[in-house]
């Protein structure tokens, strides 16, 4: 992994010429099998997660594409459910360094290949590709949809995709194939989604107008163009934005139909069944005596108002007790204030890489926006150690505000045991032999 960050002087660099140039040498092409790319500033992962699970619980035998990865590389390239073979990384990784020559690849692009390399061996039913920013210019936009989903347009990474919300939209319309369908996730979209997509000759197919979910309490109905779903449960990802989410997987998945079958009671397992670390991820505390948790990537405005609404949507006895770690270039006073009114304390953790920032920076950051206590950390170890050592059991503790957060909290909670254990995810060659 460290190798292939050196291959491009940028961490960043959008465009399609040299993942298109490898790819060519590679003699890779499309597959039969149908692929769903997602795009968004906020829910791609959600609603990558629905997808794969309905899929799953219909017997369809799916390759998932995700970034960034929280504890493991191995997340980003999921197959029917596990983490790809480290073998067969390895041997996608070997193709890759015999095909790009002189091609600095950045590290995303590199990814990106080894999942396609990985993909195309593996007889899949379909594939779901996650964007990884923006669209137009993203490594993963080499390959045509069938489907191609936008699920929601917020300020995020302007640096790159532009400073309004239109410009942000325009270069995720560049996902849209002629004659395909374009799902948008949102009940509120720039117009000018809706206008690239006609100029391109995509079918919008947008929730609140060509789809959408009824709620009955906690059960919930879709009525989309081609089905109509009655007495769902819901999903088993947390808050309410998740049935959203949950009805633009399902929008998807009815563009498909001939190509894949999925029966009604697979969407209701599907639902049930679905996972995904670090969106509202729950922990329960393993002893009375010690408080629950809560993990949350939420690393924009948009994303911690959602977070924020979640909270406030499942109260505590307690205090909420907040580890918080941004990255340098991020919006950090936003995401704070977001979150007023929610959180009884906070510890600000550093976060690593040449985009992270120390805990006492991001604190000075966002001290206007607080109205709680505050204490800057070194790692978000030593953060998540001084929120357990102030907590008591009627308290919880929100772990938020990165990936690069995220993940060493998990790595710390499993050290001090309060990780249930997820068992051996990995994809083995007995898999491998049991495609459909």
């Amino acid at each position: 992994m460290a190798y292939q960050a050196t291959l491009h002087p940028q961490v960043i660099d959008l465009g399609l010429e040299r993942i298109t140039t490898v790819l060519e040498r590679l003699n890779w092409h499309k597959p039969a099998a149908p692929v769903i790319s997602i795009a968004g500033t906020n829910g791609k992962g959600s609603v990558a997660a629905h997808c794969g699970a309905i899929m799953a619980a219909a017997g369809l035998r799916v390759g998932a594409f995700t970034s960034p990865h929280l504890r493991d590389y191995r997340e980003r390239i999921g197959i029917a459910g596990r983490f790809v073979d480290t073998a067969e990384l390895l041997a996608a990784f070997e193709r890759i360094e015999r095909a790009r020559g002189d091609v600095g690849l950045t590290f995303f692009e590199y990814n990106t290949l080894a999942a396609l390399l990985v993909f195309e061996s593996a007889r899949l039913d379909a594939w779901v590709l996650e964007i990884g920013m923006g669209g137009r210019l993203d490594a993963v936009n080499a390959v045509d949809a069938d489907v191609a989903v936008v699920v929601s347009i917020g300020l995020d990474h302007q640096e790159f995709l532009g400073t309004t919300l239109d410009a942000i939209a325009r270069e995720k319309a560049g996902i849209f194939r002629r004659g395909r369908a374009a799902v948008l996730g949102s009940r509120s979209m720039p117009a000018v989604l809706t206008d690239l997509a006609a100029a391109v000759g995509a079918r919008v197919k947008q929730l609140g107008v060509d789809y959408d979910v009824l709620r009955h309490g906690s059960r919930w109905s879709y009525r989309g163009s081609v089905w109509s779903l009655e007495d769902l449960p819901a999903p088993a990802l947390r808050g309410d934005a998740q049935y959203d989410n949950a009805a633009t997987a399902i929008a998807v998945l009815e563009e498909l139909g001939p190509r894949i079958h999925v029966p009604a009671a697979a969407v209701s397992g599907g639902l049930t069944q679905v996972r995904l670390a670090g969106r509202f991820q729950r922990l329960a505390p393993v002893r009375a005596s010690l408080p629950a948790w809560i993990l949350d990537v939420a690393h924009n405005p948009d994303a911690a108002r959602v977070l924020a609404r979640n909270l406030r949507a499942l109260p505590v006895a307690g205090r909420t007790l907040a580890v918080c770690g941004i990255l340098a270039d991020k919006d950090a006073p936003s995401i704070a204030a977001e979150l007023r009114g929610c959180v009884d304390g906070w510890w600000f953790a550093s976060t690593d890489g040449v985009r992270g920032s120390s805990g006492a920076a991001l604190a000075a950051r966002v001290a206007a926006q607080l109205d709680a206590p505050a204490a800057p950390a070194g790692s978000v170890a030593d953060a998540c150690e001084a929120a357990l050592a102030a907590a008591g059991g009627a308290d919880r503790i929100v772990v938020f505000g990165s990936f690069h957060t995220v993940g060493p909290a998990l790595d710390w909670l499993e050290a001090k045991g309060l990780l249930p254990p997820a068992g051996d995810r990995e994809y083995t060659a007995a898999d491998h032999g049991s495609s459909r």
